[in-house]
């Protein structure tokens, strides 16, 4: 392989990445806690996006409860945005190791 082939794979790459990057921008995962009363929406980099509480589960005696659901929900949503991050990139390296290691470099 020579160096223009490489280079090449290297634009090729990057235009992959940089599409995948959208993808993933525009993705909506979400993941729900305390039986689907709090549900928690992050995009596929893992930014909130929302939550949403079942009004019944609102008890002001008990914030810590809320609290604990809230942020099970907000994990599990960010544990399934990089779970799709992990397989995008798998995708996109045609499953090389990251970060690559170039043979001679």
């Amino acid at each position: 392989m020579d160096m223009k082939q490489l280079m090449q794979m290297g634009r090729k790459m990057q235009d992959q990445m940089a599409q995948m990057q959208e993808d993933l921008e525009a993705r909506e995962l979400s993941a729900s806690a305390g039986g689907g009363m709090v549900t928690a929406t992050v995009n596929g980099k893992g930014h909130v996006q929302g939550v949403s509480i079942d009004p019944t589960v609102v008890d002001p005696s008990d914030v810590e409860m809320l609290e604990d659901l809230v942020l099970a929900a907000v994990s599990e949503a960010q544990k399934k945005a990089a779970e799709a991050y992990e397989a995008e990139l798998k995708k996109a390296s045609g499953g090389l190791p990251f970060p690559m290691k170039l043979p001679g470099f």
